[in-house]
């Protein structure tokens, strides 16, 4: 049975592969584990194995485990990131718990971080994600209406706008795949031309990373590949 510290060499591997196979810097690539409904007992082998950027889908979960592992790892640099869709009413926890929130896609949402976000904290790190390929069912703002929203954030105080995130459908092979990540990849590339200034490109999971890096991906949020089978949720 492997552990979670052979899951992340793994991982890590598969990264540091996808990278040379185009030419990439492996430094470039940051991986993400996102943790959703592990606990804290899992993260903390996950730390213990050199892993320190963590994602979480659900607020209340993933802030009840910022606290908890911020008191027993208070000097592990942990960053703590919100990848999942963010509610009005939870956005003062947020703002409050995290370090980057990567799912915002509404004007509306940016404005509650940005005025709740405590005085004495770093700005919050932001990234918008994007619905690349339209799919109903997918959080994320259309492509048209990205530059509005983009500028719009950018201008926030207690905020800095670092990128795109996307999650597009599953796609049935690398070229695929890839495909619908330079379609991300090309929208933040006229965003910096446009005179932004975005250094993260989140995009790729477990079954598509390889896929991410080739087309430019800066951050890999990977789940499954690391814990396994979620246990519950």
């Amino acid at each position: 049975m492997t552990t979670i510290s052979d899951n992340l060499q793994g991982v890590r591997e598969r990264i540091a592969q996808a990278c040379n196979t185009v030419g990439r810097d492996v430094n470039a690539v940051t991986l993400l584990a996102v943790s959703k409904t592990f606990g804290p007992e899992e993260v903390a082998e996950a730390i213990a194995a050199g892993q320190r950027a963590f994602g979480e889908n659900y607020v209340q979960e993933g802030v009840e485990k910022v606290l908890a592992l911020r008191a027993t790892h208070a000097d592990a640099g942990l960053q703590w990131h919100c990848i999942g869709p963010v509610q009005s009413n939870k956005t003062r926890l947020v703002a409050a718990h995290f370090d980057w929130v990567q799912s915002v896609d509404r004007l509306k949402i940016a404005e509650r971080l940005s005025e709740q976000r405590p005085e004495g904290l770093l700005p919050l790190q932001v990234c918008l994600q994007v619905n690349v390929d339209g799919g109903a069912n997918k959080s994320g703002v259309a492509p048209d209406a990205l530059p509005a929203l983009a500028h719009a954030v950018a201008g926030l105080p207690g905020l800095r706008l670092r990128g795109l995130m996307c999650i597009p459908e599953p796609a049935p092979d690398f070229d695929s795949q890839r495909g619908l990540f330079l379609r991300a990849r090309g929208l933040f590339d006229d965003l910096n031309a446009q005179g932004l200034n975005l250094d993260t490109l989140s995009l790729g999971m477990s079954d598509d990373l390889d896929a991410a890096v080739a087309a430019g991906s800066t951050m890999v949020r990977v789940g499954r590949a690391i814990f396994g089978s979620r246990p519950r949720g």
